[in-house]
């Protein structure tokens, strides 16, 4: 079987790409911090900043594609730590970018919605990038680094993500769902839009983009919707009661990282390609039908 190497296994994005990919691939799973085990997918520990351990994990699985998804995403986290940050986001993601040169074989990048500043959406791939906080600028770095050194990577800028929870992450909605259920008030952002998907759908982008794709794409679902319209969405399909969600603003909250008003993804050049986002009510219904969420 093909062989596909994916970083940050354990993180919420990768794993769920582990659970599409290994029907179709031999999955290498690397992870860093939390150390899990994923039915039929091999794991390994990796500290991806070192050069020599990256090179010989390239060296011993020998991979016929790559999907790096492995990154210090939390952007409160990377505008307090640049420069631990920007080992993993920047540098860590160029070198593989070389190694998958030097292997001449298929790369796939996890980048953000948050490389633009939020004034001009919904955002094409052709849109000038101009990021407000560190972590958006990381990214853009990664981008022109990875794309430098090897122009056939497919860079992926992707949304806001929920999906059911993973051994190791959870995603934005479990929070929320435990606030709303524990009958505590859900403060919610108004003026925050974004275009969210879930875990599933955006790894489905993500092998897509694998085979189809060259350059810059949008993987962003379909709608663009504030946090607090989520929110009502959410409970709504939860059937929640007595939720209790208010509406906030940006401005209101402090955070070490600036935030954008607006980073919705126009994503039709995926959508041309067959990436098919549901619609956020019906994602949402999907993983109330799992068992997670009876």
């Amino acid at each position: 079987m093909k062989k596909l190497l994916i970083t940050g296994a354990s993180g919420f994005l990768g794993w769920h790409i582990c659970q599409l990919a290994k029907t179709e691939w031999e999955v290498y799973g690397t992870y860093f911090y939390h150390a899990l085990e994923i039915p039929d997918v091999k794991m390994q520990k990796v500290n991806l900043t070192e050069f020599q351990e990256l090179k010989d994990i390239f060296n011993n699985i020998n991979p016929t594609a790559v999907i790096h998804t492995a990154a210090l995403s939390q952007p409160n986290f990377c505008q307090n730590n640049p420069e631990e940050s920007y080992q993993i986001n920047v540098t860590a993601s160029c070198n593989i970018a070389g190694l998958c040169a030097d292997y001449q074989i298929p790369c796939a990048f996890t980048s953000t919605d948050l490389v633009f500043n939020g004034l001009n959406a919904p955002y094409k791939e052709t849109d000038t990038v101009c990021p407000v906080n560190i972590y958006g600028e990381q990214k853009i770095q990664a981008e022109l680094g990875m794309l430098a050194r090897y122009p056939k990577t497919a860079v992926c800028r992707m949304p806001l993500m929920f999906g059911t929870v993973t051994p190791t992450a959870n995603s934005f909605i479990q929070p929320f769902i435990n606030t709303l259920k524990s009958g505590k008030e859900l403060n919610l952002f108004i003026d925050e839009f974004r275009t969210p998907a879930s875990g599933t759908t955006a790894a489905k982008g993500l092998l897509l983009a694998l085979e189809k794709v060259q350059g810059l794409i949008h993987l962003g679902g379909k709608e663009r919707i504030s946090r607090y319209d989520f929110g009502q969405l959410l409970v709504e399909v939860f059937q929640i009661s007595d939720a209790k969600i208010k509406g906030c603003y940006q401005k209101d909250v402090k955070m070490a990282a600036p935030r954008p008003a607006d980073v919705s993804l126009d994503s039709s050049k995926a959508f041309a390609l067959g990436y098919q986002p549901l619609s956020i009510k019906e994602e949402l219904t999907a993983l109330f039908t799992r068992p997670y969420f009876s």
